[in-house]
């Protein structure tokens, strides 16, 4: 995740190379914000792991995050000379290793959940004022997502192996990026938290699980970054 951030900042810097940054930048795509709607497409990162609350005191179930990949469309629509509405439905690949500590056997204790969301995100989009062919914005909203491979139809449970999590899931969003225009298209690189606003574990049949039992809740959260093109 830190090589992601350090591309991300570099993206950005490195667009002073071709002198879209200079006292009298050659104004690229000028109208491009004035359309009523407008569409594109990103392609992306995610690290997601999860926040667990407990029942009782416990040493708390070890999360290791892996890097993810995420793809979707956009439609944006303009409301004002500052504010859009962003719809963008995507698909986002991730995997998180969960690790029990009070569990002894080696084997159980270890849990892979791969996961494949489909979100449908609702976003409010601010934008500064255009400054040469760059426009900084903060983006934020709400979203519901369907967890792919969640497991919770299944009968099985941690005790054949299987870790089930809800079907769908409601988050917040809250992030920034940066507008940058080129003659032919506008690139946008953002950065973006996402916060799951409901428990997402299913519980094993045997309410003394070592896998579920002492949990209260367990919830999504993680970074998207993303590389939109319009």
């Amino acid at each position: 995740m830190k090589k992601i951030l350090i591309l991300f900042l570099i993206s950005i810097s490195s667009y002073g190379q071709f002198k879209m940054f200079g006292r009298d930048p050659l104004i690229n795509k000028e109208n491009f914000d004035k359309q009523r709607v407008h569409w594109g497409y990103f392609l992306g990162f995610n690290s997601l792991d999860f926040k667990f609350d407990y029942l009782s005191v416990t040493e708390d179930i070890q999360v290791n995050s892996t890097i993810g990949f995420n793809v979707g469309l956009i439609g944006n629509l303009r409301l004002s000379d500052h504010f859009d509405f962003r719809f963008e439905p995507g698909l986002y690949i991730t995997q998180r290793n969960l690790t029990y500590p009070t569990i002894e056997d080696p084997i159980e204790r270890f849990r892979e959940v791969k996961s494949t969301y489909i979100f449908f995100p609702a976003l409010l989009k601010f934008s500064s004022k255009r400054t040469g062919n760059i426009k900084p914005y903060l983006i934020g909203g709400l979203s519901t997502a369907l967890n792919l491979g969640s497991l919770a139809k299944s009968p099985e449970d941690n005790y054949n192996r299987k870790f089930r999590m809800t079907n769908w899931s409601s988050f917040y969003e809250i992030g920034f990026g940066i507008d940058v225009y080129f003659e032919y298209f506008k690139f946008s690189p953002s950065i973006r938290g996402v916060f799951s606003t409901k428990d997402e574990l299913i519980r094993d049949n045997n309410p003394n699980s070592p896998w579920t039992g002492n949990v209260q809740s367990m919830k999504t959260r993680g970074i998207f970054i993303n590389f939109a093109f319009h």
